[in-house]
């Protein structure tokens, strides 16, 4: 693997660099340009639609697909890929409209749990054929399914998760 080790600050950062090989920048810069390019491609419709933010439709999302709709904040915050801060401020301004509920955990008070309310199901549900049709003309539908075979495999061997989210 094309990799090297992060130089000390004094040290010359080209010395003993293993720099990538034409394939390994053609993928690391096609990586890129998925990281910077889809997600806006993914949430512009979302806006214009219903105002979200493609973090805000993640967050509601995957609360309701969460048995009883009820989700800790740190497994939110790691599935909605956000911090727990970010995550913070958007749950707030949610419950502010009625979206979701806030409650310890009753299982261990450290955590805290996120619910989705009736109202923010109609907003996810309302919000949910607009994204699920971005997803499909900028991602599904220009691969093969072994394409998406290849993504998925791919993902899961870049995914990075938090130790703890007990």
């Amino acid at each position: 693997m094309a990799t090297a080790a992060v130089p000390d600050p004094g040290e010359d950062a080209s010395e003993g660099t293993l720099w990538l090989t034409a394939d390994e920048k053609a993928a690391w810069t096609g990586l890129v340009s998925l990281i910077l390019l889809l997600p806006g491609r993914l949430e512009s419709p979302l806006q214009h639609q219903s105002g979200l933010s493609l973090f805000d439709y993640l967050t509601l999302s995957h609360i309701s697909e969460a048995p009883g709709r009820r989700l800790r904040m740190s497994e939110l915050a790691y599935l909605a890929n956000g911090s727990l801060s970010r995550l913070s401020n958007v749950v707030k301004r949610f419950e502010q409209r009625g979206w979701v509920q806030r409650s310890p955990d009753p299982d261990d008070g450290r955590y805290t749990i996120a619910a989705l309310t009736d109202t923010g199901y109609e907003v996810v549900a309302a919000a949910a054929p607009t994204h699920v049709c971005a997803v499909r003309q900028f991602v599904l539908d220009p691969l093969t399914a072994t394409d998406r075979q290849a993504l998925a495999r791919i993902a899961a061997k870049l995914q990075v998760r938090p130790v703890d989210l007990a």
